[in-house]
């Protein structure tokens, strides 16, 4: 059995390269995250609307990217919606590192999906008499839904979303198979290298491992804190 080494960090351009990788990984994980938590509220929202075939298209989005393995949604962006935009499009997307584009749309709409689930569950949970309260004030629907429904539905959702955050970062690496240079692309690229399998991955373990204990405490914080506002406001 051949000792760890970790010398070889220091023999190329890899800490630089870990370096990237990692950033690259939080950037896509954050950017992700953002669009995929704003388009969850619009559908909520959409999916409570009396209009039944908007209701339906909601249904329908959810349950594709809910029954759709994540990697096949990626290589259905890059490889296969790629193809039908006009070829001005695709030159200007891949000059725009096109690989990373797809990732973020396929990750975000991933994303929005559970996301809405896990609002849609917070506000199943609230008493259906504080909606019709809100109406009763003069609030239109979606001024109820906005200021009224959706703030407690977000504090009572919090454990789930920060279950989905911790999926979706662990899910950026399945970036990697469409060429973007992320923590386990680059990680991979040093083992190719170097031959040192298990330092390389026992790195990139250490760095997720850091930035979802992160997350988890980041979660607690926020639901604390929620917690001790609707508290405070009673």
């Amino acid at each position: 059995m051949e000792p760890l080494d970790f010398s070889f960090l220091h023999e190329g351009p890899y800490v630089r390269w870990l370096l990237m990788g990692g950033l690259r990984t939080i950037g896509l994980f954050l950017s992700s995250w953002i669009c995929g938590f704003a388009l969850a509220l619009i559908i909520v929202a959409l999916r409570s609307s009396t209009i039944k075939v908007v209701e339906k298209l909601c249904e329908a989005f959810v349950g594709y990217h809910r029954n759709v393995p994540g990697l096949v949604q990626i290589f259905f962006w890059y490889f296969g919606i790629s193809q039908i935009l006009p070829n001005s499009w695709q030159v200007a997307i891949n000059a725009s590192n096109g690989e990373l584009i797809f990732a973020l749309i396929a990750l975000s709409l991933n994303t929005a999906a559970y996301m809405s689930e896990d609002l849609r569950s917070g506000i199943r949970s609230l008493p259906p008499t504080q909606l019709e309260a809100a109406r009763a004030l003069g609030l239109s629907y979606v001024q109820a839904v906005r200021r009224v429904i959706l703030p407690q539905a977000v504090r009572v959702s919090v454990p789930p979303l920060v279950n989905q955050s911790l999926s979706l970062f662990k899910s950026t690496s399945l970036a990697m198979v469409i060429g973007v240079a992320e923590a386990t692309y680059v990680t991979k690229q040093i083992e190719n290298e170097t031959f040192h399998t298990f330092e390389a991955f026992a790195i990139a373990s250490i760095f997720y491992l850091c930035v979802s204990f992160l997350i988890m405490g980041l979660g607690s914080f926020a639901h604390q804190r929620l917690d001790m506002t609707a508290k405070g406001a009673r």
